[in-house]
């Protein structure tokens, strides 16, 4: 069972173009679509159209639209009370892909919302296999709250504590991994890796995936056991310790690139609860991002949507020297 927390959900609006966003002009929409979102939901949603069990926590009232949303998803959830309201983020989508995203600031949470919503965490993940904290903090709550969070979900449940995966970004992810409180995943994309280990820029380390890999050294000697990082459409890269690998993805017609990334966490979690391979897993978290990527608005990917075994991985250097030839390719297969 994987447990998700949302700290700062939003009720997602998709609004789609037939055309290029032209600035300062009225413009008319082939579609829109409202969903309850937010990384840890999205997450929460992918990994249900794979079957695999989870439970969403968030702060909401029960009479909140999100909540609403939520409840009329099917989705197993743990909302906790408070009095603001989610706020609402609107993306808009191109004929070609590109999304242009403007989001609303959170509510406000106040010491003991952020109290109860760190209770209900530590509830929810007894017997939990991993825990996801995902997305950015609403007002209120300082940015050593992930560690804190952590902290107090590992000090009730001790040994028996989950796994963790993060995927955030900006002060967030710079306290956490600042604080000592190591994490066994976390997952950026090539420009949050890139602010956050101050190597090159998110376009080189789309472009140059052996320097997005040396990027994702310096996070593991801060506190991260592993790191998967989505490179846009190049694919994806995986490092821990001992492997350092390389993914791309196969062909594919770009919709909508919404959740994208939340579903290539979905996808890399749902393969390693199997107890899959870090190639495999890999694979599986490529295959289930360029799947999403090819649905319109927010949609995620059934299993039998994804192609892991289309997916190309290299083996990357781990020594990060860039004069190293020992790298190879092969089209994953892995068991």
């Amino acid at each position: 069972m994987i447990v998700t927390v949302t700290a700062n959900p939003a009720i997602d609006r998709t609004l789609a173009l037939p055309h290029e966003l032209a600035r300062g002009e009225v413009q008319r929409l082939t579609g829109s679509e409202s969903q309850a979102g937010g990384k840890g939901i999205n997450v929460s949603r992918a990994l249900r159209a794979s079957k695999l069990d989870n439970l969403a926590v968030f702060p909401a009232s029960a009479d909140d639209d999100f909540t609403h949303l939520v409840e009329a998803e099917g989705l197993r959830m743990l909302p906790v009370r408070i009095d603001g309201k989610v706020r609402t983020n609107f993306a808009v989508t191109e004929t070609d892909g590109t999304t242009t995203k403007l989001n609303e600031p959170g509510p406000h949470l106040s010491a003991d919302e952020a109290t109860a919503l760190v209770a209900a965490v530590v509830t929810a993940s007894r017997d939990a296999d991993w825990l996801v904290l995902a997305g950015s903090l609403p007002r209120g709550l300082d940015s050593s709250f992930y560690a804190a969070l952590i902290d107090a979900v590992r000090a009730e449940l001790g040994e028996a504590a989950p796994r963790v995966a993060v995927d955030s970004s900006d002060a967030p992810l710079e306290a956490l991994l600042a604080s000592g409180t190591r994490v066994q995943l976390i997952k950026p994309n090539a420009f949050e890796l890139a602010e956050l280990s101050g190597v090159a820029d998110g376009d080189a380390l789309e472009a140059d995936p052996q320097l997005a890999a040396d990027a994702a050294g310096w996070a593991l000697e801060n506190g991260a056991d592993a790191v998967l990082a989505t490179l846009g459409g190049a694919g994806a890269i995986y490092r821990d310790a001992d492997t350092s690998l390389f993914a791309t993805p196969p062909p594919t017609r770009v919709r909508s690139t919404v959740g994208a990334g939340d579903s290539s966490l979905a996808g890399f979690l749902l393969a390693s609860v199997t107890g899959a391979s870090p190639e495999r897993a890999l694979a599986q978290a490529v295959a289930h991002g360029s799947a999403a990527a090819s649905l319109p608005g927010s949609g995620v990917p059934s299993p039998e949507q994804t192609q892991p075994d289309l997916v190309s991985i290299t083996h990357l250097a781990l020594t990060g020297d860039h004069s190293n030839s020992t790298a190879t390719s092969t089209k994953e297969n892995a068991s």
